[in-house]
């Protein structure tokens, strides 16, 4: 979502991050675009721009996140929440092998699903860092 956040507000959730993606944990300083914040809880829905509704995203997470809290995972019955960073620990619904994001848990599930965390070219170059040790 495109709200200006303050660049202090910015810095403070940057280095939180580590100046990684808080959902696919790329390294910003390999991307080749800058990376943005990202409403947890969007303005939409009744999130503010406080720090602590506030993630580091790269730009394809944040995209396919936008204002979405959750997703359908098998039916229309079967909705899960998406994985929050200010609330849930990464290594509790995800793990990483040769650059692919597995999910461990249904959160897991459905963020991987929604933020489409494995598509081909995006998976190549997790690949690729993973194999000179860059990534995760």
């Amino acid at each position: 979502m495109s709200h200006k956040v303050p660049q202090i507000i910015r810095s403070q959730v940057a280095r939180r991050a580590q100046f990684k993606c808080e959902y696919c944990l790329m390294p910003e300083e390999l991307s080749f675009l800058p990376f943005q914040i990202d409403h947890i809880i969007s303005l939409e829905h009744g999130g503010g721009s406080e720090i602590d509704n506030l993630a580091y995203s790269c730009p394809h997470c944040n995209q396919h996140k936008g204002s979405d809290l959750s997703t359908f995972l098998e039916h229309y019955q079967d909705i899960e929440r998406l994985f929050n960073p200010r609330i849930d620990q990464w290594n509790g619904h995800f793990e990483v092998s040769s650059g692919e994001i597995r999910s461990i848990s249904r959160i897991g599930k459905a963020t991987v699903k929604l933020l489409r965390m494995n598509e081909p070219e995006r998976l190549a170059i997790r690949r690729i860092l993973a194999e000179v040790g860059l990534y995760p």
